[in-house]
């Protein structure tokens, strides 16, 4: 039941926010819960009873930091600047759920060592390489780069 401890933690979070009345995290969290909520029930749909596993619900964190990113850049070309600083403050509420981001090296020698270990050789080994990837790095790794790197190795 490893799944469950980001949930549990989520739910625990959501509580204890509510009780020390700290609106803007008890206003994310429960957007976090809602998303995670109508991803479990588009899971079951396709006869997936327990939801989403705990590498999909990292992977909805990244992308709900990543759409807050988006927005950032949004509002501050707009001039609205408290907006910006609403979002930032929501990426760091999700940030505490992920594990900590690898730095450009350290994706470097993820890209090598698993390049290595499976053998890949050219560009048709990119989808195996970077689905190993994403399953031992997901919410680590900032896969736009990782992509880059895998292709500019296996083009060689």
């Amino acid at each position: 039941m490893a799944d469950a401890m980001l949930r549990d933690r989520i739910k625990a979070e959501l509580k204890e926010a509510m009780r020390a009345r700290e609106r803007r995290k008890t206003a994310t969290l429960r957007l976090i819960s809602a998303a995670l909520k109508d991803r479990d029930i588009a899971a079951r749909t396709k006869g997936v009873p327990d939801g989403i596993d705990e590498m999909q619900i990292l992977g909805m964190l990244q992308t709900m930091v990543k759409q807050r990113r988006e927005s950032i850049d949004h509002y501050e070309q707009g001039g609205r600047l408290e907006l910006a600083e609403q979002e930032r403050e929501e990426i760091d509420i999700i940030n505490d759920f992920l594990p900590p981001r690898l730095d450009e090296d350290a994706i470097e020698a993820a890209v090598g060592s698993v390049i290595d270990e499976l053998g890949a050789a050219s560009i048709k080994d990119m989808g195996r390489t970077m689905a190993e990837l994403r399953e031992r790095y997901a919410g680590q790794m900032d896969f736009g780069k990782a992509s880059a790197l895998v292709k500019s190795r296996l083009a060689l």
